[in-house]
């Protein structure tokens, strides 16, 4: 006959086996979805003219929303085009793939080339959208003077924050051609805001060089879609 220390310690047991096989599944799950990010950014290395060291990033998911964080881990179950470049702001800690367009499943995947501007990698005012509560939302901390790297085909630059501010939505004027190379980076504000939000956050920043900053490969990184010119909704 079985004895209540008997029960008790099968029961034990039996927990402890459960809890170990659920912290397996959700361990091997994260290393999944980190995986496909990574491949992301390794497809655009393996584009690169001159081999260099694969991108290895898992961002830093700390100021997302929950429906954000969601949003990006389905969003990498799905295929998606070749990145046309990577983003990297050190301030922020964000290293990111920059894909074509700005449709939900490109936006809860990466950062999204604004249609109708400059290309990465050539001269002109390059259009660059993410939702504010993914991996745009450290752009609240940006101020002029912060530095950008964009890792492109053609080489990899630096630019310099030279200021940010807030518009309306069908002030699309942001995205005019520049006559110096720069970074438009758009995004919807406020940052925290239930709801669509009603504005839009601008950091807009200048090509000041092609030296490579600190690399941020050692370090964890850290709106509906946009219609041609006009800002729908970034949320």
């Amino acid at each position: 006959m079985v004895t209540r220390h008997g029960w008790l310690l099968a029961a034990e047991r039996t927990c402890w086996a459960l809890g170990l096989a659920g912290l397996a599944w959700w361990g091997a799950y994260h290393l999944g979805v980190a995986g496909s990010m990574r491949h992301d950014l390794e497809r655009f290395a393996a584009l690169r003219v001159t081999p260099e060291q694969s991108l290895r990033v898992t961002p830093d998911q700390s100021l997302w929303s929950p429906l954000r964080v969601s949003a990006w881990r389905q969003a990498l179950s799905e295929p998606a085009p070749a990145p046309l470049a990577v983003l990297r702001i050190p301030k922020i800690r964000l290293e990111v793939a920059v894909l074509p367009g700005t449709d939900d499943q490109t936006l809860d995947r990466g950062v999204g080339h604004i249609q109708d501007t400059a290309q990465p990698g050539t001269d002109g005012n390059l259009g660059i959208a993410g939702h504010r509560d993914g991996f745009f939302r450290g752009l609240k901390d940006m101020t002029p003077g912060d530095l950008m790297e964009l890792d492109t085909l053609q080489g990899t630059d630096v630019y310099r924050v030279e200021r940010t501010w807030v518009v309306g939505p069908e002030e699309v004027s942001v995205l005019d051609p520049t006559s110096t190379p720069a970074i438009t980076l758009v995004t919807c504000y406020p940052f925290y805001f239930v709801g669509s939000a009603p504005d839009r956050f601008i950091v807009r920043a200048v090509r000041v060089g092609d030296r490579p900053l600190p690399s941020l490969a050692s370090t964890r990184v850290t709106c509906p879609t946009c219609g041609g010119l006009r800002f729908v909704s970034f949320f």
